[in-house]
C-alpha cells in the first residue's frame, strides 16, 4: 500500500486529492494516471471512476522520465500537439481555487509559446535543502533547475527572493512533441524505446514489447534527464509560473505530520483513536478506524499503524525510513514493502 493511497487526510488518500483538485480544469476522462501494473486494481478502486484506458501500467519503476515519456509517447500517437499536465500524487496544494487558476494559465502558456516546457515554482517558506529549486531569468519566467542545495546556499537563495529563487514543485506542462523532441535529443536509447512502445500501442503483441522495452528505458528523473538539459538549450525555453500557495511535498513522515490536525501538546494525529499521555511533538497514525494509538511518557516520535506493519522512530531520524525498508526487504522479502 504506497503512501499515495493510504486514507490519513480526511480519510481519503493523497490520490483522491490530487485527483479532486483537477475539478474544472481537465475533464475527468481525460485524467490518466501512470504507476507500477501491480498497483492498478488498488489505485482503479481508490478512484472509483477510473476506466481501464486512463491507467498506464508500468511493468517496474524507472524514474520519472520513463513514466512521463512513457504518457506523452501514447498520447501522441493520436495528438502530437496536446498539452500534457503532469501532477504528482503526494502533494497537499491549498488553496485549490488558486490552485486552478495557476494551472489553467499554464495550459495556456505551453499551448501559446513555441518550444517551452512549463514548470510550477513554489514561494519557498524556509531554506530547505530537501527540495530542488529554480533560478529565474527574464520576465517571461525562463530559468535553470538547480539541485537540492546544503543549508548556507538554500539561506542565500531564499534571501534573494521569490522573484530569483522558487521551489521546484515537480509538476510541469508541454505539448507532447516538444517535450519527446526533447527526450530524443538529450536521451536518444530512451526515445527510441519509447518509440517502440508507442508503436505497439493497442496491438496483440502491446505487452510483450511493453515488458521488453521499459526495462531498457534509463532509470532517471525527468529533472536530470530533460529539465536541467533544457534549461541551457537555446532551441527549447523552460518557462517557470510561480505558485504563491500553500504547498506541501508530503515525501517524510514529519512532512506528513504538517498536514494533521494538532493537539494542545503539538502531537499531531492521523487516527480515529488515539490517547497521548505526557507526550509532545508525536504523530500518531493508523489507516485501521478501529485500532487505538497509545503513546505514553515520549516526545517527538513518529508511531505509524498499518495492518501489516507498525513504525516507531524518532522524529529526527524519519529521513533514515528508507534504509530499514531496505532492511526489511532483506530480511522479510516481499512480505512488510
Amino acid at each position: 500500500m504506497p503512501k499515495q493511497l493510504l486514507p490519513l487526510i480526511h480519510g481519503r488518500s493523497l490520490l483522491r486529492h490530487s485527483w479532486e483538485r483537477l475539478e474544472g480544469v481537465v475533464q475527468p476522462g481525460r485524467r490518466l494516471v501512470c504507476a507500477v501494473e501491480s498497483q492498478r486494481s488498488l489505485i482503479s478502486k481508490d478512484l472509483g471512476d477510473l476506466e481501464p484506458r486512463q491507467y498506464l501500467g508500468e511493468p517496474m519503476g524507472r524514474d520519472t522520465l520513463a513514466a512521463l515519456g512513457y504518457v506523452a509517447a501514447v498520447i501522441a500517437r493520436s495528438d502530437p500537439d496536446a498539452t500534457i499536465g503532469i501532477f504528482t500524487a503526494d502533494h497537499v496544494i491549498e488553496p485549490a481555487d488558486k490552485f486552478r487558476e495557476i494551472v489553467g494559465r499554464g495550459f495556456e502558456l505551453a499551448e501559446r509559446e513555441k518550444n517551452v516546457l512549463v514548470t510550477f515554482g513554489i514561494t519557498p517558506r524556509y531554506p530547505a535543502t530537501s527540495y530542488g529549486y529554480l533560478s529565474l531569468g527574464s520576465p517571461l519566467g525562463e530559468g535553470q533547475f538547480r539541485e537540492k542545495p546544503d543549508l548556507a546556499t538554500a539561506e542565500r537563495w531564499v534571501a534573494e527572493g521569490p522573484s530569483r529563487f522558487l521551489w521546484n514543485s515537480g509538476m510541469f506542462m508541454w505539448k507532447a512533441s516538444v517535450f519527446l523532441d526533447c527526450v530524443r535529443r538529450y536521451e536518444p536509447e530512451t526515445s527510441a524505446n519509447l518509440s517502440r512502445i508507442a508503436a505497439a500501442w493497442g496491438s496483440a503483441d502491446f505487452s510483450s514489447v511493453l515488458g521488453a522495452a521499459y526495462p531498457a528505458l534509463r532509470k532517471i528523473s525527468v529533472d536530470f534527464g530533460v529539465m536541467e538539459k533544457a534549461s541551457r538549450d537555446p532551441r527549447v525555453r523552460v518557462a517557470a509560473l510561480p505558485m504563491d500557495l500553500s504547498w506541501l511535498d508530503v515525501g517524510s513522515w514529519p512532512a506528513f505530520a504538517e498536514t494533521c490536525r494538532e493537539d494542545e501538546a503539538g502531537n499531531r494525529l492521523a487516527a480515529e483513536n488515539t490517547l497521548l499521555v505526557d507526550t509532545r511533538g508525536t504523530l500518531a497514525a493508523s489507516s485501521d478506524p478501529r485500532h487505538l494509538v497509545a503513546v505514553l511518557g515520549c516526545d517527538d516520535l513518529v508511531v505509524v499503524h498499518t495492518p501489516d506493519a507498525t513504525l516507531v522512530c524518532r522524529r529526527d531520524r524519519a529521513e533514515d525510513i528508507k534504509r530499514v525498508q531496505a532492511m526489511v526487504a532483506e530480511k522479510f522479502g516481499g512480505r512488510f514493502v
